[in-house]
């Protein structure tokens, strides 16, 4: 018998639920960038700029940035490492890896692009420096796998950074929980003509893992520090593990 997992506040087999991802970020991949800024107030952007700024990735690294859909981090990667340094953009879903990768052409910055499973990485042992991961472990079906398999493809000293939604200060819950579920599907609606999809994003958010959670999950992992900061009152936390 299959085993189930959360797809949102859904149950749903564990063989399934990368097809419903894939179908929400197909829906939503034309529209991703405008959402992002509108949902966010632009603080994504502030977000990932801390996440680039407090890395301390230098030229000549060599970074992975998983689910990276559009590319933003991917082009901050590249900026950082220069002509000497190397930066893979991958995704698991092709509609979102496509926008990405032609929005960063547009834009002059040529990268290797794959499409991967962060579950089954295409790259061998000890391999980067640095890996990335923004706003996308909460949609992966074994987050225990991934963050392994992110160790392994890391060198000894290489960093994890995992940007991602987290547990909010407690205050700010009612106002964040009006927002998530009466706001966001119906901006959802409006922009991308899609609210199922924001409402299942919404509920992602809550379904993933608390600060303390994480960072035991990255230590399971195979990580042998792991610091996070909180962002914005805990909406976004930043985990940085090390690989020892």
């Amino acid at each position: 018998m299959d085993k189930t997992t959360h797809f949102g506040y859904k149950t749903v087999a564990e063989s399934e639920k990368a097809s419903k991802v894939a179908e929400v970020f197909h829906s939503v991949a034309g529209k991703y960038d405008v959402m992002n800024d509108l949902m966010s107030g632009g603080l994504h952007r502030v977000w990932k700029h801390f996440t680039l700024t407090t890395s301390g990735v230098r030229a000549g690294d060599k970074v992975l940035d998983i689910a990276g859909g559009t590319g933003d981090l991917a082009r901050g990667w590249a900026k950082r490492v220069g002509k000497s340094g190397e930066v893979w953009l991958t995704d698991i879903n092709s509609s979102m890896l496509t926008v990405g990768r032609d929005r960063l052409l547009d834009e002059g910055v040529i990268l290797p692009v794959s499409l991967a499973d962060a579950e089954k990485l295409p790259f061998p042992d000890n391999y980067f420096d640095a890996v990335s991961v923004a706003f996308g472990l909460r949609n992966m079906t074994h987050k225990d796998a991934a963050l392994k398999e992110m160790c392994r493809v890391l060198k000894p000293g290489g960093r994890l950074f995992v940007l991602e939604f987290s547990k909010v200060w407690k205050p700010l819950s009612p106002f964040y929980d009006f927002y998530s579920f009466k706001a966001l599907p119906i901006m959802g609606k409006l922009v991308a003509n899609d609210a199922d999809s924001y409402q299942y994003l919404a509920e992602s958010i809550r379904m993933h893992p608390d600060q303390e959670t994480l960072k035991q999950m990255m230590l399971d992992a195979g990580f042998g520090k792991v610091d996070y900061h909180n962002l914005t009152g805990g909406v976004v936390a930043l985990h940085k593990g090390v690989k020892f």
